[in-house]
């Protein structure tokens, strides 16, 4: 029976024996092939998703958080806290929840996707909304964190790191070797640090010939790494990567400098385009964020096209129930008819 990350991967972390692993199975998610999507864009390279939302709180963080519980269970801790814009705080509050902990979660007032927030809710956060963006929610945690006995497990804390590199560890297992190009949202710029590590880590180790280059998105209005300085009031669609100051930024521009890739930006509307086209063509419902790695390829290859038999991937980092107003609101709404075969059939006739 599969066992989670820390199982899977123990040889790869830092964990020992006397480590407890606090664990909800997540990671081992699937690399889905986008056929439909490519075909309808002309894309002829082998482009998959690597649907993350299919973890056990809906998104990445889960590889994170697994492990910095389970590291802070080993050292004594009985509080956690995170600052989040949602999948932190959900999957913190889930992996306490495990622990028998207690977890406190700070996120920016009316920032946060409802459905993010009632997953903290229900596994007994003390949530607590500021007044003020994510950049000031982290600044609090981790001045609280450091005068207090309570263990902060955003991502600067680096067993965050250490668990979310194992998705590329399964990146490369199921292709058989690393991609060519690996396209990554940007938020607080952990994820593309983390993969980077990974991708490093399995090519020193002979279980891969190359590495992919790094495709960072962050949206327009939240793009500071792109801009070259903070954003003091970011503003997206994607919740997710509404972030104005990310933690990781240094580790991100390494990420791509290393590997010869790009960190660019896209609207709001590309991201909206590129979240309902990967529904409608290949079946997969993201969150907003997540899209913009979807949207990245669409915009890279037209741009840059990329070769037929080349290898892509885009990070899904969360599920599409994780904004469900976000979704209804750029859906067609239902349309009301009679209860009647009639009725019914009048609205099918394009169809039949």
């Amino acid at each position: 029976m599969y066992q989670g990350i820390i199982h899977r991967y123990k040889d790869y972390l830092p964990v020992t024996k006397d480590t407890p692993i606090i664990t909800l199975k997540e990671g081992n998610t699937p690399l889905i092939p986008l056929t439909n999507l490519a075909e309808h864009l002309g894309i002829k390279a082998e482009w998959y998703v690597k649907f993350e939302g299919l973890n056990p709180t809906g998104s990445f963080k889960d590889r994170g958080m697994t492990m910095a519980i389970s590291k802070a269970k080993e050292d004594g801790a009985k509080i956690v806290m995170c600052a989040s814009t949602g999948n932190t705080s959900a999957a913190a509050a889930a992996y306490a929840a495990k622990a028998n902990m207690k977890c406190v979660v700070l996120i920016p007032e009316g920032k946060i996707a409802l459905g993010k927030l009632s997953q903290a809710m229900m596994h007994g956060a003390i949530v607590l909304q500021i007044k003020g963006n994510f950049d000031d929610a982290l600044t609090l945690v981790r001045d609280i964190t450091e005068s207090h006995p309570i263990t902060l497990v955003n991502s600067v804390n680096p067993y965050r790191i250490e668990g979310q590199k194992t998705g590329a560890f399964e990146i490369i297992e199921d292709l058989g070797d690393a991609p060519d190009y690996h396209f990554i949202p940007v938020g607080n710029a952990g994820n593309i640090t983390a993969y980077w590590k990974g991708y490093k880590e399995f090519k020193d180790l002979c279980k891969s010939s190359r590495l992919p280059k790094m495709m960072g998105y962050q949206a327009a209005g939240s793009a500071p790494i792109v801009d070259g300085h903070p954003i003091k009031e970011p503003d997206t669609i994607a919740t997710a990567i509404r972030i104005g100051n990310p933690a990781s930024w240094k580790q991100a521009e390494a990420a791509r400098d290393e590997s010869k890739g790009i960190i660019d930006k896209i609207s709001d509307d590309e991201i909206t385009e590129a979240q309902k086209l990967l529904a409608r063509f290949d079946g997969v419902f993201c969150e907003p964020a997540s899209a913009a790695s979807v949207a990245g390829v669409i915009k890279y290859h037209r741009e840059n096209p990329i070769v037929n038999g080349e290898k892509v991937i885009s990070i899904l980092t969360g599920h599409g129930l994780k904004d469900p107003n976000r979704a209804i609101e750029i859906s067609t709404t239902p349309t009301l008819v009679d209860s009647t075969k009639e009725s019914i059939l009048k609205q099918l006739k394009d169809f039949l």
